[in-house]
């Protein structure tokens, strides 16, 4: 047996595996033995035909499936402990030349662990986790459950700003004709929550209420209704009520509602500390993930890396083997598929 080794990309490698005429003689003799029992031919007796009629009567690749299945995995578990190469797949297997007289060529595509080079780590910097809390971030927090527990109330004597709830009538016009389902009434609609399409709520800011309007739109490329893409429009608009939110006062009465204490200061201490123990667990979860720039381990890196998928087997169906990183190769099962002339 001789091997030839190429180093292919993407971590593959290509075994070509090469066993002599003899060897390829020996197989097809004893692929015969095995089979001439269950051959019959006019003119002999059932298992007497000469193997010389066998294959003049059958064709001279009658017993190449056989002798094929009987030199490749010997063959390829000796290519396989003088490569060197750390393989980490099934092997794909591809006969190249199989003619009686002649040696017995095979190809063997396979994937190998990959090289993984370190980085520059030495003096790199990590972000110390800090888990202060300041104020402000308790303020915020306080504010947060404020704003949920917030009610709407009904405002007079100014004009529409940014956050207001408005109950408005509209109707949408393209080239001066109304469109299906441009019109809506008493329609409720927040100021600034991009529910209607951009620069339409934008328009509606500083209009009073009772006041027709009119707002000017382009409805985007992308928009659902084909007829509609990219088409500019003009909505007539009235409001009709203007709202509010009105968030509660935050003193002790807001913490018991909102708590499980009587007091503002009770409340804001818990929210701080809760506040903490987020932060220090954020902190573990980012220790515990690698850092970006830095190789932690080579095991860690390859268990990162993707094998590339193999291509398709072209003449030979093997089984996986089953200790590759022992390299104790199991017996394969082959299928070769005779190509005809």
């Amino acid at each position: 047996m001789s091997l030839q080794v190429e180093q292919l990309e993407h971590n593959m490698a290509k075994l070509t595996i090469e066993v002599s005429a003899d060897e390829l003689e020996k197989a097809l003799q004893n692929a015969y033995k095995k089979q001439k029992n269950k051959i019959s031919m006019p003119g002999f007796r059932k298992g007497k035909v000469p193997r010389q009629m066998v294959e003049k009567m059958y064709g001279a690749d009658v017993f190449y499936e056989d002798a094929a299945n009987a030199l490749i995995p010997q063959a390829y578990s000796e290519a396989y402990d003088e490569c060197d190469l750390q393989i980490v797949s099934q092997p794909e297997i591809d006969i190249t030349q199989i003619e009686k007289g002649k040696p017995f060529i095979f190809t063997a595509l396979v994937a190998t662990r990959p090289e993984v080079t370190l980085g520059e780590y030495k003096g790199l910097e990590v972000d110390k986790v800090s888990t202060r809390v300041t104020q402000k971030e308790v303020d915020a927090k306080i504010q947060e459950e404020a704003g949920k527990n917030a009610r709407t109330v009904a405002v007079e004597g100014r004009p529409v700003k940014d956050g207001d709830e408005v109950v408005l009538d509209f109707e949408g016009f393209v080239d001066g004709e109304a469109f299906e389902g441009g019109k809506g009434e008493n329609y409720s609609l927040t100021i600034g929550s991009g529910t209607f399409i951009p620069g339409f709520e934008d328009q509606l800011i500083g209009v009073e209420a009772e006041k027709e309007v009119e707002v000017k739109v382009t409805f985007p490329e992308e928009y659902h209704a084909e007829n509609l893409q990219g088409k500019d429009a003009v909505f007539k608009c009235t409001v009709h009520e203007i709202k509010e939110k009105e968030l509660p006062e935050i003193d002790d009465e807001f913490a018991a509602e909102v708590s499980e204490f009587d007091t503002l200061d009770e409340y804001k201490a818990d929210v701080k500390a809760k506040i903490k123990e987020e932060k220090a667990k954020e902190g573990k979860a980012k220790k515990a993930s690698p850092p970006s720039k830095v190789i932690p381990s080579v095991p860690w890196m390859l268990n990162q890396i993707e094998i590339m998928p193999i291509p398709s087997i072209t003449n030979v169906n093997p089984k996986i083997y089953n200790n590759v990183d022992n390299k104790e190769p199991s017996e394969l099962e082959l299928t070769i598929s005779r190509t005809t002339n």
